[in-house]
């Protein structure tokens, strides 16, 4: 059996890792005309945006993350929100932050 808790609190802690890295991407970009081109400038700023969206799914993951172990101290970790039925393990270990089962999971998809 998986130690989902060591799992989820090592992605945690790369993630929080992440967080410098990250604030230095998305700084405002400087546009001043006498250090760089247009060009430049418009590669700055689509880096820059790149990097938000980054910003953004990081976040999300680490509020998945902790959600999942609020579910492991209540007890309900490894159980489908739609169904009850157990959520398979290797699912878990590829995100341990998933909240349904395959089944699930494919039915929301298709829309039913």
């Amino acid at each position: 059996m998986t130690d989902f808790r060591a799992l989820i609190e090592s992605r945690i802690a790369e993630l929080e890792g992440m967080a410098e890295s990250s604030r230095e991407a998305t700084a405002t970009v400087e546009l001043d005309q006498t250090r760089q081109g247009r060009l430049s400038r418009m590669d700055a700023l689509q880096g820059q945006a790149m990097a938000q969206a980054a910003e953004r799914r990081r976040v999300h993951t680490l509020s998945r993350l902790r959600s999942a172990l609020t579910r492991i101290d209540s007890g309900y970790f490894g159980e489908c929100q739609e169904c009850g039925e157990h959520i398979a393990e290797a699912r878990l270990v590829a995100d341990p932050a998933t909240l349904l089962c395959l089944d699930c999971a494919s039915a929301r998809e298709r829309g039913n």
